[in-house]
């Protein structure tokens, strides 16, 4: 990685000066050092916007007021709440770093100690301790990467250089206003697509901007093709409207939530595909839909059948029969809830 000398104190004191008149302050978050609000906050605000977390973080806060709530809680109430949140495996680390709080009885201090908690890697240990314990450290998430790499014009660098250099930074003083000013510096105006360079307190001494590159900085990275997963989903129906439901297996894509069954026939419980009547209803059918998820385009098509009746499932299965009302208030991932809300819809409106 080749780029210029930093600046003895120009890039840490442009940005704790910018972030104290221009920064983000009314966060539900901000003001306090409670670890336990910091901690949910910063496990949100991993890979998803400020504005989509805010009524999340607030309705979890308002049912999970202290770390002793959410460990008692047990784990379909905590993915409930976090349904629609997205990277659902953060809910169920969450969950589990509680009870370990709990059971250690007292709440990890130092950016080493909060990364031995699940879901809690060096970038988010290090805002953490910031926030709630005035800890010197560096973060390093996307928008710190983005922002470094464009005010030093970083070609092609590696997570190494740029943990060392994200350190190099570091003020001695005003931490926390320095931390919270680069997040908000890459979220308000060095944003990837249209950066706001004119309204930058960096601009003086931004590499790529003098060179007129900004577009270009920081290199990005070679993709990797997306792999693509064909899976229907399985939409069985008995005529007194019950639907079947599958609660997802942890660890796995929606791990811990409930969709329909997915894949084919064999997926189904043991005798369903066997002794069920089961007749295609193809003009009940919603569209096939794409979801996509970090690694994989997943082409889901749902195939609804309707069966002449229910195999009652044991109660330690996966398995569960509901109406689509009993449905919407299961902890759904994201398309599966607007799948069931169309089934209701048309539904209702069939009764009309």
């Amino acid at each position: 990685m080749n780029c210029p000398a930093p600046p003895s104190t120009f890039f840490a004191q442009a940005l704790v000066n910018w972030q104290r008149q221009q920064g983000r302050h009314d966060l539900p978050w901000q003001g306090t050092h409670e670890p336990y609000r910091i901690w949910v906050s910063e496990i949100m605000l991993q890979q998803t916007q400020v504005s989509t977390v805010i009524p999340f973080y607030q309705r979890f806060m308002t049912t999970f007021p202290d770390v002793a709530s959410l460990a008692r809680a047990d784990l379909e109430t905590v993915l409930g709440l976090w349904s629609g949140l997205g990277y659902y495996a953060r809910g169920r680390h969450l969950h589990r770093a509680a009870q370990e709080i709990v059971k250690q009885g007292f709440f990890p201090r130092s950016p080493e100690e909060l990364q031995k908690l699940p879901g809690i890697g060096r970038s988010t240990a290090a805002a953490i301790a910031v926030f709630a314990f005035g800890r010197r450290a560096a973060i390093l998430d996307g928008n710190v990467k983005r922002v470094l790499g464009r005010f030093f014009a970083l070609d092609d660098p590696g997570n190494a250089e740029l943990w060392t250099l994200a350190e190099s930074q570091l003020p001695d003083r005003h931490l926390e206003a320095y931390t919270q000013g680069l997040m908000d510096m890459g979220s308000l105006l060095c944003t990837r697509a249209r950066p706001r360079c004119t309204d930058c307190p960096l601009q003086t001494q931004c590499q790529a901007h003098l060179r007129g590159e900004t577009r270009r900085y920081p290199t990005a990275r070679r993709k990797t093709p997306r792999s693509q997963r064909h899976h229907r989903l399985l939409l069985l129906c008995t005529p007194d409207g019950r639907w079947l439901m599958e609660k997802r297996p942890v660890p796995g894509v929606w791990g811990g939530l409930w969709s329909f069954p997915i894949e084919d026939m064999d997926s189904l419980p043991t005798g369903h595909s066997r002794t069920l009547d089961l007749t295609p209803c193809p003009d009940l059918e919603p569209p096939p839909f794409i979801h996509r998820l970090t690694h994989f385009d997943w082409h889901l098509t749902p195939r609804v059948f309707r069966i002449s009746e229910a195999v009652p499932a044991p109660s330690s299965s996966p398995w569960h029969w509901g109406t689509l009302s009993d449905l919407m208030t299961y902890p759904l991932p994201t398309p599966i809830h607007q799948l069931v809300h169309t089934l209701f819809t048309r539904e209702t409106e069939d009764v009309k």
